[in-house]
């Protein structure tokens, strides 16, 4: 159904607010929601208590007094930044009552900011874009063949992270270089692919038991493991739909804005890896 028309007759306005008709999409469609942990803010900015030093603890005698010690806390702050997408719609479509036609605007405002999401998170863009995984300082990092012959850098890759204190359990990549890997046989001569198939569901391809998920916003020759639970896409709460009947009065169209605040955490930088080939 096109933007400018309208299969009803029904008369019934698109709500004001109506912040889970972007949310949702988003969350669905985003690369981020999808290999992170979402975390809900009302603030303009989110606070995150990083361990700087244990407390101290050891063997000591019985009926003996324990010293007490203090944990040592540097803070990580974030502030989300805010998304937005415009679409421009016929008075009629507004009026519907259909559900499907508040939906389809909702999803499309949704594609444009779940795209800008993910291009800020692998791509080092500047402000108001909030950091993301090519500009994080400390991230691990593994050098790969200019072609892929086998899976050790995913090895690689598993072990920083792990010695850094994280689990990668996602694996992400262009198309090009998913399709390289994914080629890869589990002996010469062989037709068998060497990596796993994702039984639970279709089509999707697994390293060392880690889904594979392909993002065109990820640069080309580069692979990243990420840590979902050290990986916090910090979400404000204020997400919106918003109609505006005047701005575009001559022509009988209503503006449709969503806006959407999202910013990225990586209290732990290291259980991350980026996988880069020696061509790039």
């Amino acid at each position: 159904m096109s933007m400018l028309t309208s299969s009803s007759g029904a008369s019934a306005v698109l709500p004001v607010e109506y912040g889970e008709i972007v949310t949702k999409p988003v969350e669905a469609l985003s690369v981020a929601y999808l290999t992170g942990t979402k975390v809900l803010t009302n603030s303009n900015s989110y606070e995150i208590p990083i361990l700087a030093s244990d407390v101290t603890a050891g063997a000591i005698a019985e009926g003996a007094e324990i010293t007490p010690s203090d944990a040592a806390f540097n803070p990580l702050r974030v502030v989300p930044a805010k998304f937005g997408g415009l679409t421009i719609i016929s008075r009629e479509l507004a009026d519907d009552s259909n559900p499907s036609a508040a939906d389809q605007v909702g999803r499309s405002i949704a594609r444009q900011i779940a795209n800008s999401v993910d291009n800020s998170l692998f791509n080092a863009l500047s402000a108001p874009n909030p950091a993301g995984f090519a500009s994080l300082s400390g991230i691990s990092t593994v050098g790969a063949p200019v072609a892929y012959t086998n899976l050790d850098p995913f090895e690689e890759a598993v072990s920083k992270s792990e010695a850094a204190g994280g689990r990668i359990t996602h694996w992400v990549t262009g198309a090009a270089t998913a399709l390289e890997i994914a080629k890869l046989k589990d002996a010469s001569g062989s037709n068998r692919g060497l990596l796993n198939p994702d039984l639970a569901v279709e089509g999707r391809r697994t390293i060392l038991g880690r889904p594979v998920v392909v993002s065109p916003y990820v640069p080309a020759d580069v692979v990243y493991g990420i840590s979902k639970d050290d990986f916090l896409v910090v979400t404000r709460e204020d997400t919106r739909l918003d109609v505006d009947h005047s701005a575009y009065f001559s022509s009988d169209r209503v503006g449709v804005r969503g806006t959407m605040r999202v910013a990225f955490a990586m209290p732990v930088p290291a259980a991350h890896v980026r996988i880069t080939n020696a061509a790039s």
